[in-house]
């Protein structure tokens, strides 16, 4: 696939201005064309680097928001080349995708504030949101702060957004890759509703407020640890969730979130419950324990 120049997609794209700039090294790989289509879809300018120092050199003549690594190259050699691109633009988010991965390369793509690490098979539509999304995101740089971090336990701290939580999630996936497809993808189902509720109910989405999270995998289980800012609850006043209603009536809650005004949904705590084999909340309500037995 020919390169594009970068004056003549400027050019292109003068009466309609890009929402961002996009620097692709996945020249004459198949994930090349559906993912020129998912960024033409959100108005996305797009040009391709014939390799790193390519890559390099086009960033020094165009600030780019976003640079999509190569497909076919390890994480490792990603993050040498996150490294230069830095020094040449430092705000530059990077989105690294690799035909595999190592819990120790997912930890160093975290420590390296990549926007997300993602492995094969590859989806190019969500590729291509997630690059908007970079570009978008003024602080897609350091929502997640490692605290600590080993193959088997890593502890975060990670902003009140939605997005941040996303991109957590994307994370921890790839550090299951371990588990069968299946229950890995019901697990950070049951991770992300219990993750949700601590950002809209503990943290209430406001800026400045952080919630903690811990993935833990043991010789028999895996386990994580959310901790959020709020006040917690009493199971007595979740009349509000699904996880509340009576036997006899199992949409009861949906009534009362009408009643308070309250956003669809309220399903969260019912479908970890659903998928993990312990659900442990602290006395006060703002920590929990999610357990997955894996033998």
């Amino acid at each position: 696939m020919p390169a594009r120049d970068s004056a003549a997609t400027e050019q292109a794209t003068v009466s309609t201005p890009a929402v961002c700039r996009v620097l692709l090294l996945c020249k004459g790989h198949q994930l090349g064309k559906p993912l020129e289509d998912g960024l033409t879809k959100r108005n996305c300018a797009f040009d391709y680097a014939a390799g790193s120092a390519d890559a390099l050199r086009h960033l020094r003549h165009v600030p780019y928001n976003v640079v999509i690594t190569d497909p076919t190259t390890s994480v490792d050699e990603d993050l040498a080349l996150l490294a230069e691109m830095r020094g040449v633009r430092p705000g530059v988010r990077v989105i690294v995708l690799a035909p595999h991965s190592t819990p120790e390369e997912i930890i160093a793509a975290l420590r390296a504030r990549v926007f997300i690490c993602k492995t094969a098979p590859f989806d190019a539509d969500e590729i291509a949101a997630y690059a908007e999304q970079a570009a978008l995101t003024s602080d897609s740089l350091v929502g997640i702060e490692v605290l600590s971090a080993r193959r088997d336990w890593v502890s975060m701290r990670i902003n009140s957004q939605i997005l941040t939580a996303e991109r957590l999630i994307v994370f921890l996936t790839e550090l299951q890759t371990s588990l069968p497809e299946a229950p890995r993808e019901e697990l950070m189902m049951a991770f992300r509703e219990i993750l949700m509720n601590a950002l809209e109910h503990g943290a209430e989405f406001r800026p400045g407020k952080v919630v903690d999270v811990a993935a833990i995998r043991t010789a028999r289980s895996i386990v994580f640890y959310v901790h959020d800012p709020g006040a917690g609850f009493h199971w007595e006043a979740l009349q509000h969730a699904a996880v509340a209603n009576p036997d006899d009536d199992l949409m009861r809650h949906i009534e009362v979130r009408d009643q308070k005004n309250m956003r669809p949904g309220g399903f969260g705590i019912l479908i970890a419950k659903g998928v993990v084999n312990e659900l442990i909340y602290s006395e006060v309500g703002n920590e929990v324990l999610m357990i997955k037995y894996t033998a």
